[in-house]
């Protein structure tokens, strides 16, 4: 898939998330085959660029490349200087947030609220475009609410600014999260308009991948939840789009390797204190769906320790090697 004069390797793309898509995560899902990994989105407020959450969101020491950056603001000229600021901070891609549906963002009107004013979108589109000379991507929504989709509208005014790749999650803002995202939207929207359209929204197998992709036409996918607690999703669909066929489930070994790995790397970015604190969500997301996992969370979530939080986990899963048909949850076949 090309983005501006970028070629990714695929069409899979790991979606930002605020407080997940971190250094860390963005690396493990590319391990895992996912062409793109957008950062967690950059205030375009200067004041909170030196602020350490602002640092760590925008050290990509070490990233493989493509590095892609999100940035969300209101004001044409301040996204402006955000493009420039994380383009020279490292970023190939800078990715402009209009699918936030977060009241906190939403309350500022960043975000999808952007959506209900069209002018001021494509003021924003043009400043940044011309601000930066890496590609330019945007994520939106259907709309502000199902009686008001004019996502079209914002794609035209997107494909004039000079906009190199579009994702659209099949959802307005009111919807939230909730119910099922649609895509006859968002197959509209690829019938008419010339750059890269991707879908984003409730892609959490193999099967729906391939689906959306069949059904829609678009260019790419992106994937946002379904990969908590499952970097190897992308490897999952990546082996079913070329084979037709699903990975089995990977050993217990292996999956317990990338578990810690990902622990180490948060730990190594964050400091201890701090990656123990992030790596507790990680830990709950991917025992989720194992035995008796509430227990070990709740231990989890009151250990301070690094050491004691990887032996609680390491402890909970040896014991689950021993039992009898324990199924691990779907992934690409790691070998022990």
């Amino acid at each position: 898939m090309r983005i501006g004069p970028l070629i990714l390797n695929n069409n899979l793309i790991m979606a930002p998330m605020a407080g997940i898509t971190d250094r860390p995560f963005r690396q493990l899902c590319k391990k895992f085959g996912a062409g793109l990994a957008i950062s967690e989105m950059v205030s375009d407020n200067p004041e909170l660029w030196d602020t350490r959450k602002s640092r760590l969101r925008t050290d990509h020491f070490g990233e493989v490349t493509p590095i892609a950056v999100q940035i969300a603001g209101t004001n044409p000229d301040m996204m402006a200087k955000a493009a420039r600021y994380n383009e020279d901070k490292g970023a190939q891609i800078i990715d402009i947030n209009m699918g936030c549906p977060a009241k906190k963002v939403c309350n500022v009107m960043a975000g999808s609220a952007l959506m209900k004013d069209e002018h001021l979108v494509a003021r924003i589109l043009e400043a940044v475009v011309s601000a930066v000379t890496v590609p330019v991507t945007l994520k939106t929504r259907t709309g502000w609410d199902p009686e008001h989709r004019n996502a079209m509208t914002i794609a035209k005014l997107a494909e004039s600014a000079g906009i190199a790749a579009l994702t659209i999650h099949g959802r307005t803002r009111a919807c939230g999260y909730g119910g099922y995202a649609e895509y006859e939207t968002v197959k509209e929207i690829k019938s008419n308009i010339k750059i890269p359209i991707i879908a984003n929204g409730d892609i959490n197998t193999p099967q729906k991948a391939k689906a959306i992709l069949d059904n829609t036409g678009v260019d790419g996918i992106m994937i946002g939840r379904a990969a908590q607690g499952r970097p190897w999703i992308f490897k999952d669909i990546i082996h079913y789009l070329e084979t037709g066929q699903l990975l089995p489930s990977m050993s217990s070994l292996g999956y317990q390797s990338v578990i810690i790995e990902h622990l180490e790397e948060l730990y190594s970015f964050y400091g201890i204190n701090m990656g123990v604190r992030i790596a507790r969500k990680h830990i709950g997301w991917y025992i989720a769906d194992l035995p008796k996992s509430e227990i070990l969370r709740k231990q989890i979530n009151q250990l301070d320790c690094a050491h004691a939080q990887k032996h609680a986990l390491e402890s909970y899963l040896d014991r689950l090697k021993e039992q009898i048909n324990i199924q691990l949850p779907k992934t690409g076949n790691l070998a022990a």
